[in-house]
């Protein structure tokens, strides 16, 4: 089996490697909800799309923030992860020092007076979403690892495979080989 862990809210969701899904394709999602009544919803943390926070917000003049791609669903919404609390108000700590959503206006201010770096915060647009039971299934159905206790600096990486390599290796020796497997298997 490829995964041995329970999901909750904060734990990241690795695909396994040759998932067939292309919106899914060696992602890392972190959870930000999970219930068994209401379902699940997550943002991928390593989709990197070409797109700068500039071109999707017009009064921000600081064009060095990646928007990153965070699911299919609701891709006109704007998310944050970031590890500043005593600059956002009004953030959601998911894991240790990692906080999800908080005062847009602030978050504003900050990126054009350039007090805002870009590994201090990640925006995302759209998320993954699941209904009650379905990533249950799919978990069984081996489709993703689940990572529960993982070095929460790997969230705000800009690079995209290298974050699902890390998040795989630092799921231990069981899963480190799978980080090196090929996009395609006819590769190897």
């Amino acid at each position: 089996m490829f995964n041995t862990h329970a999901p909750q809210k904060g734990s990241l969701l690795l695909s396994e490697p040759f998932m067939l899904d292309n919106n899914f394709e060696r992602s890392v999602i972190l959870l930000c909800e999970h219930d068994i009544i209401e379902g699940t919803m997550g943002v991928i943390v390593n989709n990197r799309s070409s797109l700068l926070l500039s071109d999707v917000i017009p009064d921000i003049e600081n064009a060095q923030f990646p928007l990153y791609i965070g699911g299919p669903v609701g891709v006109e919404a704007l998310f944050f992860l970031h590890k500043v609390p005593e600059k956002i108000d009004g953030g959601i700590e998911l894991v240790d020092g990692i906080y999800f959503g908080g005062a847009f206006e602030q978050i504003r201010l900050l990126v054009n007076d350039h007090l805002l770096q870009p590994d201090e915060i990640k925006f995302i647009l759209g998320y993954a979403g699941w209904t009650p039971g379905q990533l249950d299934d799919e978990i069984t159905q081996n489709s993703w690892a689940v990572h529960n206790k993982f070095p929460t600096d790997l969230l705000l990486l800009q690079d995209g495979e290298d974050l699902w390599k890390q998040a795989l290796i630092s799921l231990g020796p069981k899963y480190a080989h799978v980080a090196n497997f090929p996009k395609s298997p006819d590769l190897n």
